[in-house]
């Protein structure tokens, strides 16, 4: 190959890489990463980051929870992509400050003194006159008045005449330096807090996720990181008299292991309320020992108040139930039967428990919460219950209501304990449940909510029990076990046609006639597994012609009210106890009752679980950080001030006086000011100057 060739080549490949570096360091580059960073900023803050995936599966839908996880939607601000763009700034914002910091310092330094005396008349504010005396007299002059005025002054002698160059506010170019080495610095902060330095061990030394279960202590080396981890941010869950020296890191689809420097022993977890009843302080006193020379010290973790050691803060993230032990009372949903009988469990654990029929399930206690603090204010419409000012499909439309109408009016009451826990079958599939230890009043009734949820993605709909006359749910689960009784739905069915008064010309069979409508009644609200209470007798009614269906309904409703009361009083006589009174606060009670029957079957379990008593243990969640990049990023944020205050208030002036003697005696002088930003305040300037040096 000859030299011409390969200088050709070479001087290609120079042009080339100049024209790649003049890419990457123009602002047009630099303003394209800002607007792909803002939109994955968008992202990462109209969807959920690092939530649990299954949220994002009952979310999105399968396709698009693949779709989205592949371009790490969930994980935005840790994605490889979002990183790499980060770095990509970096390298612009510092190609463009190497490229033209060095340019702006010169011109900082830079008097500007080779200009002529004609381009000082093309300037836009320039002013002519002669003065008496001596060129050197009147430079001494104007040399004075320019630095009166807080310039920088320097005169140089050009070709017989005499040059006064003058600046003020060069410091606007350390504006533009400091404002871009600020993104660099924050970018580089922000990078040394995120999780590269994670990925980068798990590159370099096989480092992975955890994503099975078990206990912390068991999970295999690869899975953890060591003390010297330079930048991570995990959570550490310790119970009360418990204690911990790792960090659980999410870390993908699981999670990494980080060693900690010290142990953190939870002696006690600190609550304390408003009279409302909303927590006001969370506190944590714990004893922290040190690994390394075994020394232990008491500290108290608050909110916004950290543990400070070695390098490390750690935050009263939030508490949790620490396993605390739980007694409740199991009350059967399906079948004629109405006995209670124990149940003890743990949160965190789980306990069997074998159903009607035979089914086995088991019970997981996900957890226990001590106090409930919820908005009472029930001025809006109970959306559970039926409404007499609707029309029958209306009122038989809405099951299973919130716990609490929030309106607009706010009522912020403790409520009481509630137990959260998990009831799954043999073939896996699981509700879950959230049950009130205490009567709630809603709308002026004292009732027991229970939750039911089908997936962590909704929220819970409540079933409203009313509480009977002893403040307990007994009278409505004897009641419950009554409808399902084919022989109590006869008794109550014959009690009922034998109270209807009827002519004394009546026709002997109308009272079977009303004993079988009666039956009838009963039996479609009991309904069967798929389908019960108010919506069985819609679907009933709905097969009637529409015009007789509103009669029918009305009719229908008063039969079942009728025989509800008998088949109550039926259901007392069989377990030996007295008739109830007929009064306003027990049929108050029925019509509760039979509301909270009606939604019943929605309820979806062989048994209900009411909490009787507890010992709790308490849990804190503590966040713990590692930010070598915190005080950089703090660097930045100075940095990037004093550059924006540099730019915008700093005005960056330049002034030249060109003084040379005239033939007939004295001296001719010719002033020209220039600036990057004009405006009203330089004209004035301008003007100020003007009159002090020419007088006029």
């Amino acid at each position: 190959m000859s030299t011409g060739t390969q200088g050709i080549q070479m001087e290609t490949r120079s042009r080339w890489i100049a024209d790649l570096v003049e890419l990457v360091s123009s602002m047009r580059f630099a303003i394209s990463l800002l607007t792909v960073i803002a939109i994955a900023s968008v992202i990462g803050t109209v969807v959920l980051q690092s939530e649990p995936l299954p949220n994002y599966v009952n979310q999105f839908g399968p396709f698009w929870f693949e779709v989205f996880a592949r371009l790490s939607v969930y994980t935005v601000y840790s994605a490889w992509w979002f990183l790499l763009i980060m770095a990509f700034l970096v390298a612009s914002t510092s190609l463009c400050i190497v490229r033209n910091a060095p340019k702006m310092l010169r011109d900082m330094k830079s008097w500007r003194d080779n200009v002529r005396e004609q381009s000082l008349r093309n300037f836009h504010h320039h002013v002519e006159w002669t003065a008496g005396g001596d060129t050197a007299t009147l430079a001494q002059e104007a040399s004075r008045r320019v630095v009166a005025a807080g310039y920088q002054v320097k005169l140089v002698d050009k070709d017989g005449a005499t040059l006064l160059t003058a600046k003020q506010g060069a410091a606007n170019k350390l504006g533009y330096i400091f404002a871009h080495s600020a993104i660099v610095i924050i970018c580089v902060g922000g990078l040394l807090d995120s999780n590269l330095p994670i990925r980068a061990q798990q590159w370099l030394f096989n480092k992975e996720p955890f994503s099975g279960g078990g206990v912390i202590a068991q999970i295999p080396e690869r899975h953890r990181l060591g003390v010297g981890n330079p930048s991570f941010r995990g959570n550490t869950y310790v119970p009360e008299g418990a204690s911990s020296n790792t960090a659980v890191i999410p870390s993908g689809q699981g999670v990494m292991i980080q060693e900690l420097p010290f142990t953190l022993e939870l002696k006690k977890f600190i609550i304390d309320f408003y009279s409302t009843g909303m927590p006001k302080l969370f506190a944590s006193d714990v004893i922290v020992t040190d690994h390394e020379t075994g020394k232990s010290f008491p500290a108290t973790i608050k909110v916004n108040q950290p543990l400070l050691y070695k390098g490390m803060a750690v935050y009263q993230s939030s508490f949790e139930d620490g396993g605390s032990r739980l007694k409740l009372l199991g009350y059967p949903m399906q079948g004629p039967g109405n006995q209670s009988f124990p149940v003890e469990g743990e949160v965190g654990r789980s306990t069997p428990l074998r159903g009607s029929g035979g089914s086995e399930y088991t019970i997981e206690w996900s957890g226990f919460r001590p106090f409930n603090v919820e908005n009472m204010a029930g001025n809006g419409q109970d959306v559970r219950a039926v409404d007499q000012k609707k029309s029958l499909h209306e009122r038989l439309d809405k099951q299973l209501g919130s716990a609490a109408n929030p309106g607009k009016n706010k009522d912020l009451k403790n409520v009481g304990p509630s137990v959260q826990y998990k009831l799954r079958d043999k073939n896996g599939q699981a509700r879950e449940f959230n049950n009130y230890m205490l009567p709630v009043k809603v709308d002026g009734n004292e009732v027991f909510l229970a939750g039911v949820r089908e997936s962590p993605a909704e929220s819970f709909r409540f079933l409203r029990i009313p509480a009977d006359a002893k403040g307990t749910m007994e009278e409505w689960m004897r009641l419950r076990a009554a409808i399902v009784d084919p022989a109590l739905r006869e008794k109550a069915a014959a009690r009922y046609a034998a109270s209807v008064p009827l002519g004394a010309g009546a026709n002997p069979q109308l009272r079977e006639q009303l004993k079988a409508s009666a039956l009838r009644g009963m039996t479609v609200f009991a309904g069967d597994q798929e389908v019960a209470g108010y919506i069985a007798i819609a679907r009933f009614i709905g097969k009637l012609p529409e015009e007789q269906q509103e009669k029918t309904a009305d009719i229908f409703m008063k039969i079942l009210n009728g025989t509800m009361w008998e088949l109550w009083q039926a259901a007392r006589e069989k377990e030996g106890l007295p008739v109830m009174p007929v009064n306003e606060q027990n049929g108050g009670f029925l019509k509760l009752a039979t509301d909270a029957l009606a939604d019943a079957f929605l309820y979806g379990a062989p048994v209900f679980l009411q909490l009787k008593s507890f010992d709790e243990v308490k849990a804190s969640v503590f966040q713990v950080t590692r930010s070598p990049g915190k005080n950089v990023v703090y660097l930045g944020c100075l940095l990037l001030v004093l550059g924006v205050f540099a730019m915008i208030y700093v005005r960056e002036r330049r002034l030249w006086i060109w003084i040379r003697p005239v033939e007939s005696g004295g001296a001719h002088a010719l002033m020209a000011m220039s600036t990057q930003r004009r405006g009203l305040d330089f004209d004035k300037e301008f003007e100020q100057l003007k009159a002090g040096l020419t007088g006029r």
